[in-house]
């Protein structure tokens, strides 16, 4: 197999790699995604960004997790594809539409290096069947849940991806990381579920450590951030406007009076890397 070419860029500490499929042949399995992005024998990321997919009328993404499954949707993900096709010259526009799994996101670039963004990430579901395992359409908000033998005030809803946000005064590493994987294969969910350990600082700032499915605790999450900006606002616990502060760094979270949520911040350009061709033998 000829070599592979990548390129790994990551938004506050939440790093992806790049797999163009226009200049590489490699189809995505799961198990040389889970390879690649192992930290200690592949290149190390959260995740990869497939694209842009041939055959398309807009640049689209398709964006997996670590251990190899789909997401539909990653804020962080978007932004930073955002930022290869400005680099490698896909897109020239200020403003553009990127489609993924979950649907179109339009994006608008800051500065001339596409190094800032504002990106549309929809609205906020809060009755969503999928978060349900027992298929029942219902709102969790604020209702206690039990995971790991505790009961957590918890709020479920859907930015592109399911999320758990938990309000809490102890917001840290470790209780993203051991609370993470019970609330993530949680009875009460039909899928998957993303954490959110949040803490309301003020009614215009708000701490969250989280823990992702499909890739674990990470420093930062575009959607996540959203998810849990989204859950306070609905709460009544902050202004529309707020900065969501993570291990990695702070986005600006916008809730529109129509419930569309905008979410500015930045991302890093690392490096270009060549996989060799026998990597996967």
């Amino acid at each position: 197999m000829a070599d592979i070419v990548m390129h790994k860029y990551h938004g506050l500490g939440n790093d992806y790699l790049v797999l163009d499929p226009n200049v590489n042949e490699l189809q995505m399995q799961e198990r040389k995604i889970w390879m690649l992005c192992r930290r200690n024998f592949g290149v190390g990321a959260d995740g990869i960004l497939y694209g842009p997919v041939p055959g398309k009328e807009k640049p689209e993404v398709w964006i997996y997790n670590s251990d190899g499954s789909e997401a539909a949707e990653s804020g962080n993900g978007v932004r930073i594809f955002a930022k290869y096709l400005r680099d490698y010259g896909y897109v020239r526009e200020q403003r553009f539409v990127l489609a993924t799994k979950s649907g179109d996101v339009e994006v608008e670039f800051l500065d001339e290096e596409g190094s800032s963004m504002r990106v549309n990430m929809g609205k906020a579901d809060f009755l969503n069947a999928s978060l349900s395992a027992d298929g029942s359409l219902h709102e969790i908000l604020n209702e206690p849940l039990m995971f790991h033998g505790g009961l957590y005030n918890s709020t479920c809803l859907s930015v592109g991806t399911p999320n758990c946000v938990i309000m809490t005064e102890e917001v840290s590493c470790k209780n993203a990381k051991e609370l993470g994987p019970y609330v993530e294969n949680a009875a009460y969910f039909s899928g998957r579920m993303n954490l959110q350990l949040c803490k309301v600082e003020s009614r215009m700032k708000l701490k969250i450590e989280i823990y992702e499915r499909g890739s674990g605790y990470t420093l930062a999450s575009g959607t996540g951030a959203c998810a849990a900006a989204a859950a306070a606002y609905r709460m009544g616990l902050t202004e529309p406007e707020m900065t969501v502060e993570m291990p990695g760094g702070a986005l600006l979270v916008e809730i529109m009076e129509d419930g569309t949520i905008y979410m500015t911040g930045t991302v890093k350009r690392v490096g270009t890397f060549t996989l060799a061709g026998d990597f996967f033998a």
